[in-house]
C-alpha cells in the first residue's frame, strides 16, 4: 500500500468508530512497513494530547481479517495478564493495546471493505530498520525471548494458521523441486550451481516439522517475523521494551523465530547482495543474539530445542533462498523485483549465508552453550 497522507476529517470519521474521544488534530504515515498502510494519529482530548496508530489492514495479504485479530487479542490479552503480575512492569508499553470499535469490535469493517485498526502508541521508544550495535542487537533478542516466555502457556486451543505452511521447508523444497521440472520461464540453465546446491541440503529441511511431529519439539506461539524492526527499544535505557507487528503470531516451533534472528540480524549486507564475499556471519553478532536470548526464553526451552539453535539460523535462511529460487524458476510471480535476476541474487545471498552459518557451526554450538549456562545460572 502506498503511504498517503489522509485528510483530517476523513480521519476523524474512522477514529471517531473507536472508543476513542476527542478530535483528530494531526495524522501522518508512520513507520516503514510494506505491507499494512500505518498512521500515527493525534487526539485533542481537553488538556491533553494522545496519539494512536492506526493501521488499514492489507487484505490482499491476509484474506481472513477476523481470524488474524482474533490472534492479536489473545496474545495481547494474555501478555498484559502476565505483565500485570510482575512488580515494576508497564503493561501499556510492554505490549500493544487493541483499541476496540464503540460496537466492541477489534476492527473495523467500512462500508467499501477496508479493514481498520487502532493501537494505542507508544510513546518514547523507537524502531531501527538495522542494529547499531551488538547491544541493540541484545535487547532485541531479549525482548523477542521475553514475549516467546511469556506466551509459554497459551496453547489450547491453538491460534489461528492465518498463513497455512508458513514454515513448513519440506513443502518449499517440494516446489521448488516442481519449478526445477516445470521450467516454465525456461531458466534452468542460468541457475544450476543454486539449484544444485539447494537440492543438496534436502536432510536439513525436515529437522524442526518432524520434531513437531514426533512430539520431541512442542508447539510454541511464535511471532514469525523476528527481525530487529519489530522490537521497539526505549529512547532511554535502550532495552527492548515492546514486540510489535503481530500479524503473522501463530503456532510453530521457538526454533523458526530464533532461525530468523539469526537470519537477518548476523550479516551486513543487502538481501539481493551480488559481491557474496560480503555474505558471512558475523560471529560477535550471533554472540549478542543467543545471550539476549537465552536471558529471557532459556527458562521455557527444552533440551532439544536447544540442540537445534544453532542449526536454526541455517535452516530458516534456507527456506528464504528457497522461496526466492523457486520464484525465480517460475518467473517472478509472488515477490517483487527491479530487474530479470533479482530473486536469483536474493536466492545466491541466502545460500552463500547458509554456507558460512554452516561453516562455523561448531563455534555456534558453544556459543549457546555458554549462553544458555550463564543464563541458568543467573536465575539461580
Amino acid at each position: 500500500m502506498a503511504k498517503v497522507k489522509i485528510p483530517i476529517e476523513q480521519m476523524q470519521h474512522i477514529v471517531s468508530a473507536f472508543e476513542i474521544e476527542g478530535q483528530v488534530c494531526e495524522s501522518m504515515p508512520y513507520g516503514s512497513g510494506h505491507i499494512n498502510d500505518t498512521h500515527a494519529v493525534t487526539v485533542n482530548q481537553g488538556n491533553t494530547r494522545r496519539r494512536y496508530i492506526l493501521q488499514q489492514i492489507n487484505h490482499t495479504v491476509f484474506k481472513n481479517v477476523s481470524a488474524l485479530m482474533d490472534n492479536v487479542v489473545r496474545v495481547t490479552q494474555h501478555i498484559r495478564t502476565q505483565l500485570e503480575r510482575v512488580p515494576g512492569s508497564n503493561p501499556d508499553r510492554e505490549t500493544l493495546t487493541v483499541v476496540p470499535t464503540r460496537n466492541g469490535d477489534a476492527f473495523l469493517t467500512t462500508a467499501e471493505g477496508v479493514y481498520w485498526r487502532v493501537y494505542y502508541f507508544i510513546e518514547g521508544a523507537l524502531t531501527y530498520d538495522v542494529p547499531r550495535s551488538n547491544q541493540q542487537i541484545m535487547e532485541a533478542a531479549r525482548a523477542f525471548g521475553r514475549f516467546q516466555a511469556l506466551l509459554a502457556d497459551l496453547i489450547e486451543p491453538p491460534l489461528n494458521e492465518t498463513i497455512p505452511e508458513f514454515h513448513h521447508t519440506p513443502r518449499r523444497f517440494e516446489h521448488l523441486e516442481s519449478a526445477v521440472g516445470a521450467d516454465v520461464a525456461g531458466r534452468n540453465a542460468s541457475c544450476g550451481a543454486e539449484i544444485e546446491f539447494a537440492l543438496s541440503q534436502k536432510a536439513i529441511a525436515s529437522c524442526v516439522i518432524d520434531g513437531l511431529a514426533s512430539g520431541a519439539l512442542p508447539p510454541r506461539v511464535t511471532h514469525n517475523d523476528t527481525k530487529i524492526n519489530n522490537v521497539m527499544l526505549d529512547n532511554t535505557t535502550g532495552a527492548g521494551i515492546c514486540v510489535i507487528d503481530l500479524d503473522t503470531v501463530m503456532p510453530g516451533s521457538l526454533l523458526y523465530d530464533f532461525g530468523d534472528q539469526v537470519r537477518s540480524t548476523v550479516g551486513d549486507f543487502h538481501e539481493n547482495e551480488k559481491e557474496l564475499g560480503r555474505v558471512f556471519a558475523k560471529m560477535d553478532r550471533f554472540e549478542a543474539l543467543v545471550a539476549g536470548y537465552a536471558d529471557t526464553a532459556g527458562a521455557t526451552m527444552v533440551p532439544a530445542e536447544i540442540e537445534l539453535l544453532p542449526q536454526a539460523g541455517a535452516l530458516i535462511t534456507y527456506e528464504i533462498g528457497l522461496r526466492f529460487l523457486t520464484d525465480f524458476l517460475q518467473g517472478d510471480v509472488y515477490f517483487n523485483t527491479s530487474h530479470e535476476t533479482e530473486n536469483l541474487d536474493r536466492a545466491r545471498t541466502q545460500f552463500a549465508l547458509v554456507r558460512s552459518l554452516q561453516e562455523q557451526e561448531s563455534e555456534m554450538r558453544e556459543i549457546v552453550g555458554r549462553a544458555v549456562f550463564a543464563a541458568a545460572t543467573s536465575r539461580r
